[in-house]
């Protein structure tokens, strides 16, 4: 029994170390969203950038290949 006990307040000061949870509005729910959408997007399009440049490269060997 004594070993129970040693270990609940161990555990309940595990649990006041957190943040207390705040409750968002609707309109930051909202504004998030579009934060983090708006990454995505611009990540996506850095992929985007990056494949066709790869894509011209090869379309560039593919030309010389061709030729030859």
């Amino acid at each position: 029994m004594t070993a129970l006990k040693q270990n609940e307040p161990a555990q309940a000061k595990l649990a006041t170390d957190r943040k207390p949870w705040k409750k968002k509005t609707p309109v930051e729910v909202v504004l998030s969203q579009i934060d983090r959408l708006r990454e995505g997007v611009a990540q996506k399009e850095e992929e985007l950038k990056q494949a066709k440049r790869q894509l011209g490269k090869l379309e560039e060997v593919r030309k010389i290949l061709e030729s030859t």
